[in-house]
């Protein structure tokens, strides 16, 4: 798979994201997509071939992988990679929508600016944001609940056994280097994990600035309320 198209798309996220943000970018990038790349797809890149069970009947083998591992961890990942940082375009989308509104507002000689700042998170920037930091954190732990369902545990065992047709008994399953296997699968589950409390953090921090935001004006309004009552009298 080529990352580097999506790495191109999400730099133009950076520049529109929180400080949390530009944490999770980096964790995305550093400890996920560069380690499944380096890494991680070449340790499952022979998994089947070196799916070895103590039985020479024909299908037993591709049976007992097939049920074993309904989807490789890695491409389970993949999806994952794809899924969740698919929201923040949503951002990149909707500020586009207000550059190309100022365009056109000055290019029709509009006096004032519908958005000064197109990059700037009020309005329904606000929201757009906050909901792509929902939908992450969500794809984030839907796809750690189906890791963790589709295998029982996110530690590999180094035996399997199957007794699915067309094996003619309990056989017995190895997989193919399952420490390292393992060691990795902590390694990706972790970062998602971190990926997640970012997320949340992040959240907290918009509702944060929003209601101190929100606080203000309404102290400015009061006070501005005040003034025109003070000089009425």
């Amino acid at each position: 798979m080529d990352w580097k198209f999506l790495e191109g798309l999400l730099s133009g996220v950076n520049k529109y994201s929180t400080a949390f943000g530009r944490i999770w970018l980096s964790v995305v990038f550093v400890f996920r997509v560069m380690v499944y790349v380096v890494a991680a797809e070449r340790v499952w890149s022979d998994d089947q071939a070196h799916f070895d069970c103590n039985t020479l009947q024909p299908g037993c083998k591709n049976i007992c992988y097939d049920y074993f591992f309904p989807i490789s961890h890695i491409r389970l990942w993949a999806l994952q990679l794809i899924f969740v940082t698919c929201p923040s375009f949503m951002v990149v989308l909707h500020v586009s929508y207000r550059e190309e509104r100022r365009k056109y507002q000055a290019k029709h000689g509009a006096d004032r600016h519908l958005y000064d700042n197109p990059g700037q998170k009020h309005g329904g920037l606000w929201y757009t944001y906050l909901i792509s930091l929902l939908l992450k954190t969500a794809f984030e732990i839907t796809f750690l609940y189906l890791l963790n369902y589709i295998y029982d545990s996110f530690k590999l065992p180094r035996k399997v056994q199957c007794d699915v047709s067309p094996c003619p008994n309990l056989v017995d399953c190895y997989i193919s280097r399952p420490t390292e296997k393992t060691i990795f699968t902590y390694f990706m589950v972790g970062a998602s994990v971190l990926c997640v409390v970012l997320n949340i953090c992040e959240i907290f921090y918009l509702i944060t600035i929003r209601l101190v935001t929100l606080k203000k004006r309404g102290l400015v309004h009061t006070s501005s309320i005040m003034k025109v009552r003070g000089k009425l009298n």
